[in-house]
């Protein structure tokens, strides 16, 4: 109940949240959805007006074949088809110019969020003028409703796209090269989303969540993700957080205040505060996190983490350890 209590939103629509381009939760997610409509209703009323003219040219024909008459040119047919084509084209060419124009507006005073990919996780770093308020997390995101947030996009090695389709449209992450993309989530909640271009073997498996709240309850989220780890309570935990410094995880994993100071993988400093593991594969669940630690490959094959070996001990140790860090 304590890791649900960080975050309140996580089951106002439902269980996993919704990942629905239809059910918009802001104005970028909204113009995209009128102009989806827009698009459908369109191509809708092409198709059946098609058909409808097919139709009746083959009762023409059949009726011709009893009744020969004259040949005639369709001219006038073909022209309102030419024009109806230039009409309905230019209307969706400019309805189109419109809602993309309207969801690149900059608004004021952003939350500035950088996004980084990684074969198959994300990085999420949140700005902020003052060095010691800048706070590093993984694979969940958390916004405050109401106020526009502008999502920096990279990657650290192939094409990944990040989209949350309840709140905008999707942006590539290019090697090298920096995206943005600006939304508002209108209503607190769970928005799942993922990554939409294909970036290898686990490509279906990265997963992200974005958790919309009231702005209070984002400042105190913020605030006590900027606190350093939990300090351990009783031996048990301390000798996990031994084995996490010791061992190959503090090579790969920062846990602040503490020596684990890699940079390779996801910062753990709050891991047990996380609703998933490995980017949505796994509930954050003490059993969660012995399956994955005692072998990513079965679970995730082809991530970076390698299988580190443990005692039945040790593996117990850890767990504890980690779960407590929220």
């Amino acid at each position: 109940m304590r890791r649900v209590a960080l975050v309140p939103a996580l089951f106002l629509a439902g269980c996993e949240g919704w990942q629905s381009a239809t059910d918009p939760g802001g104005p970028a997610a909204r113009e995209l959805h009128g102009l989806f409509l827009l698009f459908t209703i369109s191509c809708g009323l092409v198709w059946i007006a098609v058909m409808l003219v097919l139709a009746a040219a083959l009762l023409r024909r059949r009726a011709a074949e009893v009744r020969p008459e004259p040949e005639r040119r369709p001219t006038l047919a073909v022209g309102a088809a030419v024009a109806a084509t230039v009409l309905i084209v230019t209307g969706l060419t400019v309805a189109s110019y419109l809602a993309t124009r309207s969801i690149a507006a900059a608004p004021p005073d952003p939350l500035v969020i950088r996004l980084r990919g990684y074969q198959w996780w994300w990085e999420v770093t949140y700005d902020d003028p003052r060095p010691d308020r800048i706070l590093l997390t993984a694979n969940e995101i958390h916004i405050p409703t109401g106020r526009p947030v502008r999502i920096e996009l990279a990657s650290a090695d192939v094409i990944h796209s990040f989209w949350v389709p309840g709140l905008s449209g999707k942006q590539d992450m290019i090697p090298g090269r920096s995206n943005s993309l600006t939304f508002t989530a209108e209503r607190p909640g769970l928005y799942r989303g993922q990554c939409a271009e294909f970036c290898g073997l686990q490509h279906a498996h990265m997963a992200l969540h974005l958790i919309a709240e009231p702005p209070e309850v984002f400042e105190r989220w913020r605030d006590a993700q900027l606190a350093e780890a939990a300090a351990p309570v009783g031996a048990e935990e301390e000798a996990g957080r031994r084995i996490v410094e010791g061992r190959a995880c503090g090579a790969c994993h920062t846990v602040r205040g503490t020596q684990a100071a890699g940079q390779l993988g996801p910062d753990l400093t709050h891991v047990g505060g996380r609703a998933y593991l490995a980017a949505g594969m796994l509930p954050t669940t003490r059993g969660s996190l012995a399956a994955w630690i005692a072998d990513p490959q079965t679970i995730k094959p082809g991530n970076n983490m390698p299988m580190i070996p443990l005692t039945a001990d040790e593996l117990q140790a850890v767990t504890a350890y980690l779960v407590r860090l929220r």
